[in-house]
Formats: structure tokens, sequence, C-alpha cells
């Protein structure tokens, strides 16, 4: 019997299915259980799926081969890509019902589930991703199903393990009289992002639109490159993705020769995406491997801590609110005593942690980090 293409497509896409924990292949870097850090998916058990694989597979299999080929190939793309190549949507009925054991999941969900998040119950689990057609919709006809147009929602644990809490104080005024070099407690090198801020601000001096946010990349205490100037609504920055426009970290010239740094610059992979969304700026981890934030927009305004916030590979966590951030005053805490007068920060490190529960206790001490300048003008 002749195989047509069709065929071949949906085989190689049943295989390219995201692995149930407990296979043995999926991959630990996405698993939230434990208790590692503070941004917590909802644990399922170690085969969420209530159908067999048997009966997964046979509804799978009816689904794909409803889709047109095109469509198919666009889905393919994208699952066997991980998200790095640049897919269209892939738009599909939304409102279909697939049944699969005792439940019943709409069409979208159940494709995100074999494709992304086997655990996955419910679609408010779910944050769509600015760039998807369907960002914003309020129940269309036809939704996207593209899996890689979907992150997770960061869950935030209330109340947080006293390991994640760190020391600031952040309500200092503006014009405070302790605005001086960086405190000796980073490690007795005093450095500041609004060095080189002017980079940035030259673009306005210059007529060119005016950026939203200004983003400097670190290796420790030694910041790389020029600031990069954001205009666009969304930003790419990674080390190395297949297709796509935005931050190559790849491309600084550092003189960093540092093994921990070289392993963490070579994990950053397809790295985050920044975006500028209506009720703040949200951080999507592109990466298979966590990334690590603090934002005095995350934690309560009355707090004298801020917390260092984990983030699995596949969620997003909105790390700056503007509407808390309007009733904040600039952040001032004893790391980075010289915030710039233009905005409030956002520090971001890359698979390695700091705090009271790692031997880095500062950002400062992290191999591979961000600093996210925000432009409140």
């Amino acid at each position: 019997m002749f195989r047509t293409k069709r065929s071949g497509l949906v085989r190689r896409l049943w295989r390219s299915r995201a692995p149930v924990e407990g296979d043995g292949d999926a991959d630990t870097g996405t698993r939230v259980g434990g208790n590692a850090g503070c941004c917590l998916g909802k644990p399922g058990a170690s085969k969420p799926n209530p159908g067999t694989e048997a009966e997964l597979k046979a509804l799978t299999y009816s689904i794909l081969k409803k889709i047109k080929e095109k469509q198919l190939e666009v889905l393919l793309q994208a699952v066997e890509s991980r998200g790095g190549a640049r897919t269209p949507c892939l738009l599909l009925p939304g409102k279909a019902d697939a049944r699969l054991g005792q439940h019943s999941y709409p069409l979208p969900l159940l494709l995100y589930k074999v494709f992304r998040w086997p655990d996955l119950r419910h679609s408010s689990e779910l944050k769509r991703l600015s760039c998807c057609e369907s960002y914003g919709k309020i129940n269309p006809e036809l939704v996207c199903c593209n899996p890689h147009h979907m992150s997770r929602l960061c869950e935030l644990e209330s109340p947080p393990p006293p390991y994640s809490r760190y020391p600031t104080d952040f309500l200092k005024p503006p014009d405070s009289p302790g605005s001086v070099p960086a405190s000796t407690e980073t490690g007795g090198t005093a450095y500041s992002a609004p060095m080189g801020f002017s980079d940035s601000l030259a673009l306005q001096e210059r007529g060119e639109q005016p950026h939203w946010c200004v983003v400097a990349y670190w290796e420790e205490k030694t910041r790389v490159g020029r600031l990069y100037s954001v205009q666009e609504p969304s930003l790419d920055i990674f080390y190395d993705l297949p297709q796509g426009t935005g931050f190559c970290l790849g491309q600084l010239s550092s003189d960093n020769k540092s093994q921990l740094v070289q392993m963490v610059r070579a994990k950053i992979g397809y790295g985050i995406q920044l975006s500028r969304e209506p009720d703040g700026v949200w951080v999507y981890n592109r990466s298979c491997y966590p990334i690590f934030i603090k934002s005095a927009t995350l934690d309560n305004p009355d707090s004298r801590t801020l917390l260092v916030h984990k983030v699995f590979p596949g969620f997003s966590i909105k790390a700056f609110d503007f509407e808390k951030a309007g009733s904040l005053q600039r952040p001032n805490d004893h790391e980075f005593s010289q915030q710039p007068r233009t905005g409030f920060t956002v520090q971001i490190s890359f698979v390695k942690g700091w705090g009271q529960c790692y031997t880095r206790q500062f950002i400062s001490s992290c191999p591979c980090w961000l600093e996210v300048i925000f432009n409140n003008r």
C-alpha cells in the first residue's frame, strides 16, 4: 500500500509528541514539582493523560487526518523546532471538542496537551503569546492551535519559602542621599547599570523612535557590549536561534574565560522573549533551562524584601506590572544603589539562581544575566 504524504506527516507528528513524565525522555528542566523554585505549575501524576496511550494515539490520528496538509506542515515545523522556527498560526475551530477517556477537551487544549504539556488540565493555565493572531481576541470562531504560540502561566508561591527572600530597601525616594556607589557587599567592585545609559538616550536626542526599555547583558560583574535599545513591542533575547531577529548574545565579544560562564552561555539557547503588553511587561522562557527574575512589582509593595522567582522552560511571568509600578517609588536596594532616574529595572539570570539558598548571594555573581531598564517617560 502506498503511503500518502499526509499519513507520513501524521506519523512524524505523533513521534514528536511531548514525552509524558515517567517515559524516560521527558525534559527534566520542565518539571515543576519539588522545592527548587518559586514559580509553580500545577503538578500532575506521572501519567497525566486520563485515556490510555492507545486511545490518545487513535484520537490524535483522527484529528490530525482532518487537518489540511499545509497546516500539518506548519504544526510539524513548530513541534520539531520546539518553537525555534518562526511559524504562522494554525487556525482551527475553537469550539470543537474531543473526548479522551471520561474527559472532554476543546480541540486547541488537546493539541497543547499532546505536543507540549501532557499535564495540562485547563485553558486558564495558559497565556497566549503576543505574536499570535488570536492574541486578545474573545471567543473567535477560529483559534490558533499552534502549541508554540502559547505559554504556561507562572504561579507564584504565597507565602514564598524563606530561602527565596532577598533583602532590599526599595522605597527610598528618587532624590534620596542614599544614591552612592555600589555597596562592597556585592563583592567589592562598584558597578552600576546607568553607566552607558546615554547609549540609548542618544537615540531620542537624534529624533529617533523612543525606546520603552533598554537591556544590558552582564557576565558576572562585567557588562558585555552596549545597551540594547528596544522600540518594538516584543524582543527575542537569545544565544542561538534558528530563525528570527533580536538581541543575539552570541554575537557579543566577551573576554571572560570562565568555564562556568562559557557553559551557561551555551545553555541560553533560544533564551527569552520580552513583550510589552497592555497590563505590563511579560517574560517568556523559551530556553531549555530555568531563568531567575527579581522585580519590585512581583512582590507586595509594603514588603521590605524582594523575591528571586524561578521560571521554568515554557512558562511566562508578568515581570513588570504597570499598575503596581505606579504606586512604587524608585527601587533602590543595597545591590543596585544607583538606579537610573528614567525607570525601574528587572534582573534576569540564565540557568543559575542567586539568593540565600545559593552560593551566589548577589546577581553580580551569576555567570550570565540581564538587566532590563524601563523608560517611564
